[in-house]
């Protein structure tokens, strides 16, 4: 059984991870090309929202990982492969669907950055996650 210690680590290192990788990536470096696209509707975002939805992430991926771990093994590249499983979901919502929605041009453009955006995120969180419960498979 994964201690609370363990998963709590999980989700504030996803959670620490996340918030520093997308914060910069998409408020900093490509506001202004997310702008220009169409990808952002709100003049101010809501930052709670973001929060909520990066900490139920974290929350999600905290409990499942270990059940996939149990299978493929507790180390840096079992926590990358499954993120990058998991991030799928995350990436289907926030890439496609965002673009089915809102009037972004080019899509394609879009996509690539945000593609590069989360395959980032999903392997940095997902070496984080091997590291934190690597010695939970040893117990």
């Amino acid at each position: 059984m994964i201690s609370r210690k363990t998963a709590g680590l999980g989700v504030v290192a996803y959670f620490v991870i996340t918030m520093a990788w997308a914060y910069p990536w998409h408020m900093v470096f490509f506001h202004d090309l997310y702008v220009e696209w169409g990808a952002f509707q709100r003049a101010e975002p809501l930052m709670p929202l973001g929060i909520a939805a990066v900490l139920i992430q974290g929350i999600v991926i905290a409990y499942l990982y270990p059940f996939y771990a149990r299978v493929k093994g507790y180390s840096i590249a079992s926590g990358i492969r499954f993120n990058l499983m998991i991030g799928l979901m995350t990436y289907t919502a926030m890439g496609f669907a965002t673009a089915a929605k809102f009037s972004i041009e080019p899509v394609s453009q879009f996509l690539l950055f945000h593609t590069v955006f989360q395959v980032i995120q999903f392997i940095l969180t997902g070496a984080a996650f091997g590291m934190i419960y690597r010695n939970t498979g040893r117990q």
